[in-house]
């Protein structure tokens, strides 16, 4: 087993690193983590400073702009962020690939390695999955990569007609994704279906949602929601400003209505082959991050949607 421990000469090549990031000489910081990834080693930025890990056997990327399309036109892509937690990465994986269709694809974007689970990523790349390493660990894990960052970066390297995110907490026990991927190519005016549903509580003037059944609904919940791709870009979603998911699938779920009239947000009938298991996002996160990002994405919801009662989904007489 190779050592573990970084030699002193690449130690010093994280500091300088470290010293030309601070000075803004980005270029400078791009040299020398090349030359750290030449010597064997990669780089990430910690809350602590630079961490220096064996270079691993797949390529790592510096930032977004190498997500890049891998596979040719398809029904559907099933999108994933991998942050940490590799069994739940494991899990979530295996169940993707059991019971999704052929023409389902599976894109997992791996941030910084946490805990090995980039390496456990690395073991589904193949024709059904795209698999993408990045450097930098997420935001809420004490990087620089936020929600939106990742979201937005794995919709625009897709090429499928439909987009569809899926947590690592949701875990298929069944063709969950078929109904969703029907859902939306039944109605033109369908622009995202998805597991869960809430209608926005209007006598809480807008400050909270309540659960909705199936059928018409305000928002959607990111846990498992596909969406026209096409709509997604002309509606900008995720927005750019989420640095962590809580209440960005509802400001996601207004963008997409209010980009097309007459747009609908879906919940299937049929109840879905679906289980959550422990959502880390919300529980295993630090809370004070968490509760200030979560309030600055409703702020924003807030001020962009409150009273806009014409992206309502209907209401029973």
């Amino acid at each position: 087993m190779a050592d573990p421990t970084p030699p002193p000469d690449v130690v010093a090549l994280a500091a300088a690193r470290a010293d030309a990031r601070a000075a803004r000489e980005f270029a400078a910081a791009d040299r020398l983590r090349d030359e750290i990834a030449a010597a064997g080693w990669v780089v990430t930025d910690g809350p602590d400073g630079p961490v220096l890990n064996p270079k691993p056997p797949y390529d790592v990327l510096a930032d977004l702009r190498g997500l890049v399309a891998t596979h040719l036109p398809h029904r559907a892509t099933v999108s994933v962020v991998g942050d940490g937690w590799p069994d739940d990465v494991r899990t979530c994986l295996d169940a993707l690939l059991t019971h999704t269709t052929d023409d389902v694809v599976v894109q997992v974007l791996d941030l910084g390695n946490v805990d090995g689970a980039g390496d456990v990523v690395h073991e589904f790349a193949g024709p059904r999955v795209s698999a993408w390493h990045l450097a930098t660990a997420a935001a809420w894990r004490g990087g620089s990569v936020g929600w939106a960052d990742a979201r937005r970066a794995l919709l625009r390297a897709d090429t499928a007609r439909i987009h569809v995110w899926c947590d690592l907490s949701s875990v298929l026990t069944g063709d969950a994704v078929t109904p969703l991927l029907d859902a939306i190519d039944a109605d033109d005016n369908v622009v995202a279906a998805g597991w869960r549903g809430v209608n926005v509580d209007v006598a809480n003037e807008w400050r909270s949602f309540t659960d909705a059944g199936p059928g018409d609904v305000d928002a959607l919940l990111g846990y498992l929601m596909a969406m026209r791709r096409d709509a997604a870009i002309d509606a900008d979603v995720p927005q750019p400003k989420a640095r962590f998911y809580r209440n960005a699938d509802m400001e996601a779920s207004f963008a997409l209505r209010a980009a097309r009239p007459g747009a609908r947000i879906v919940v299937p009938a049929v109840e879905l082959p679906v289980r959550q298991d422990r959502h880390r996002g919300y529980h295993d996160t630090d809370p004070a991050y968490r509760d200030r990002e979560s309030a600055k994405t409703y702020q924003r919801f807030l001020q962009q949607y409150r009273g806009r009662t014409d992206l309502l989904a209907p209401r029973p007489p």
